[in-house]
């Protein structure tokens, strides 16, 4: 079991099996994994190379596979995946009919009941990536269990005002079940035969499907959560220079999502990928290097990338692997092995190490994908309308998380669920709530709590523009006018880019321009006399309204700086709780901090391009080592010197 807290965070590598494998080939791919410090492995174990025509099994090329984990010391996370349709490496993601989940059951009875003997087993993966992309499969079956699932439905006290109700979300909130049924209805299936490993599922193109997922309901099934990360794949709302920032965002989503439990990041981007993917490219050694210690500063388990050895045969053949087609290590492997070496000399500090905890909460709402997804259904209207497209809502989410990063200051990314509401004082806290265009009503109050009980909440854009059933509060009489101060005048479509100025400070803005109807609020902007932001105390706390989108304004304007100035003049309570931060906002590079003990990790990656000089405020601590680059002297007490492409990791005492 890999369950010692001083052996992580663990690095490896999936091994692609498939039949026309020697068992030279199988041993090799095993040791190389040992020669380079990675302790554990991904195998998927496809059915349609374990079951015979003739209905017998035959487990021998997987046992090849295990008996050199076992050789090597290599423990295997090994993913469930019945037989599909050309060997799809997708794989389906609900069973078809009773028939199929019966087959689907046989196969986890066979392949679970075999596999559990091997000492190099760690855990079951349920499934590659649950996720349909929004929509549930039109088969017989899933119409029936949604049926099923609309009779259990309890009527919803809150009826949107009497309103005739035009919008359902039904299909949307079943998937939702839907998914987590299916994941907990393998979980018992794998627990008959083996009750003792790992039970752990990887979600994929989190962006796009972060709507489908109900993290908290899979927590007492799982054992641990996980993330596929592939740029190529999965960051198509960002360009390459920001893949680090997006997979720092990944992890904050997931981290969230899993809780209390550990998380992984299950599948990583290894190498080139020639015709899949929806960006070709391959990772170079400095972007290998940089992931894995992103992912380290956020606090994984463990990284596992996608793959050691290139699939023979099929899709993304030849393609991902960190090998080259000699089965030798690229620089992209020797990267790694750097990495594992430098987690091997610090286990004291890793032993105890956690992501410095946040009092900032940027929150994203499912219900806001969902209207999204309803009411722009394509994205042909040209860039200048980038915020009424698909993604806005949790692009504006992620554009705030990007300038705090840039600021060294570290911020929650969590489902609105996910955020503790029980708390008896929130004084020091901040809620961020970037376009998030749907607030249902059940939230209404847990905010008016937050900020009376001393919390600061940040709003920007068309945050609650709508509640869950899309009713515009605005035209029935705004429920949240005592907590904003105010409500909604109007709001004008400025297609492109603007300039608006708020708190005396001058920043970009797009496509919405929102103007209030104060009530009770301190004007922080006007325009021809409308007042474009406000200021609302409310109990102990205080609201900041900006009905604008800055966050996307100031991420397409590449102008980050004046929103940046702004939030730093309204967390300087946050921020002071920080062990770390930059004295100004640097563009393009992130800070990462961990604490073990009394002990601090800086982790610094510099995307910019430049060389940046950088002025860290701290707390009167003193860097004790430089683990990354070997041999640096480009760090005293409060500053660095940090090169284009470079990966700065510090430990402060």
């Amino acid at each position: 079991m890999l369950n010692a807290q001083n052996e992580q965070p663990y690095i490896g590598a999936q091994v692609f099996i498939e039949p026309g494998q020697s068992p030279e080939q199988i041993d090799s791919w095993f040791r190389i994994l040992d020669e380079n410090g990675m302790t554990v492995c991904r195998i998927r174990m496809f059915e349609e190379y374990m079951k015979k025509p003739d209905g017998s099994w035959d487990f021998s090329l997987f046992d090849q596979a295990f008996k050199a984990a076992d050789k090597y010391h290599i423990k295997v996370f090994a993913t469930l995946f019945p037989a599909t349709v050309n060997n799809s490496v997708g794989g389906f993601k609900f069973p078809e009919s009773e028939e199929h989940l019966r087959q689907i059951a046989t196969y986890i009875e066979k392949t679970v009941s075999h596999f559990k003997t091997f000492q190099s087993l760690y855990g079951w993966v349920l499934m590659n990536e649950p996720g349909t992309g929004g929509d549930i499969p039109q088969t017989e079956f899933t119409k029936q269990q949604f049926e099923a699932w609309k009779k259990k439905q309890v009527k919803p006290e809150y009826n949107s005002k009497n309103y005739t109700l035009l919008v359902n979300f039904d299909r949307k909130k079943f998937l939702l079940d839907y998914n987590t049924w299916y994941l907990n209805w393998i979980e018992k299936d794998v627990r008959k035969q083996d009750t003792e490993s790992v039970i752990h599922v990887n979600n994929h193109q989190i962006f796009e499907n972060i709507a489908e997922y109900d993290f908290p309901a899979w927590r007492p099934f799982l054992t641990s959560l996980g993330a596929s990360a592939h740029p190529s794949w999965h960051f198509g709302y960002f360009d390459r220079s920001q893949y680090t920032m997006a997979l720092a965002a990944n992890c904050e989503i997931i981290r969230s999502g899993a809780g209390e439990l550990p998380f992984w990041i299950t599948e990583l981007q290894g190498g080139n990928n020639t015709y899949s993917g929806k960006k070709g490219f391959c990772p170079t050694a400095e972007e290998i290097t940089q992931w894995l210690w992103t992912g380290i500063g956020a606090g994984v388990q463990g990284i596992i990338f996608w793959c050691l050895n290139p699939r023979a045969i099929g899709e993304e053949a030849g393609e991902w692997a960190l090998l080259d087609f000699q089965n030798n290590p690229t620089d992209r492997t020797q990267a790694i092995r750097k990495v594992t070496e430098k987690i091997a000399s610090n286990r004291q500090f890793f032993s105890q190490a956690k992501p410095i905890e946040s009092p900032i909460s940027i929150l994203y709402i499912r219900e806001s994908l969902w209207a999204e997804g309803l009411v722009q259904q394509k994205d042909d209207d040209g860039s200048n309308y980038e915020g009424r497209h698909i993604g806005g809502v949790i692009k504006s989410a992620v554009s705030f998380f990007e300038i705090l990063a840039e600021n060294g200051i570290k911020s929650n990314l969590k489902e609105i669920d996910e955020f503790d509401w029980k708390q008896n004082d929130y004084t020091g806290k901040c809620i961020i709530l970037a376009n998030q265009v749907s607030v249902p009503s059940r939230y209404w109050k847990p905010l008016a709590d937050f900020v009376q009980k001393g919390g600061l909440l940040i709003v920007e854009g068309l945050t609650a523009f709508y509640d869950e059933n899309m009713l515009s509060l605005n035209s029935a009489g705004f429920p949240l006018r005592e907590l904003f101060g105010g409500e909604l005048s109007e709001v004008q479509c400025t297609p492109g880019d603007f300039d608006m100025t708020v708190s005396g400070i001058k920043m970009p803005a797009h496509l919405w321009k929102g103007y209030i109807h104060n009530l009770t609020g301190t004007p922080l902007g006007v325009e021809n006399d409308h007042i474009t932001a406000i200021e609302n105390n409310c109990g102990k706390g205080k609201v900041v309204w900006i009905p604008s989108l800055i966050g996307l304004g100031a991420e397409r304007s590449k102008d980050k700086s004046p929103l940046s100035d702004f939030l730093r003049q309204k967390l300087q309570e946050q921020i002071r709780q920080l062990p770390f931060i930059f004295k100004s906002q640097q563009d393009g590079v992130i800070m990462q901090t961990l604490q073990s003990g009394k002990k601090y990790m800086t982790i610094i990656i510099n995307k910019s391009g430049q060389t940046r000089n950088i002025e860290l405020t701290n707390q009167s601590l003193k860097p004790e080592e430089i683990l990354l680059p070997e041999n640096s002297v480009n760090v005293s007490e409060k500053n660095i010197n940090i090169l284009p492409e470079e990966t700065l990791v510090v430990r402060w005492e």
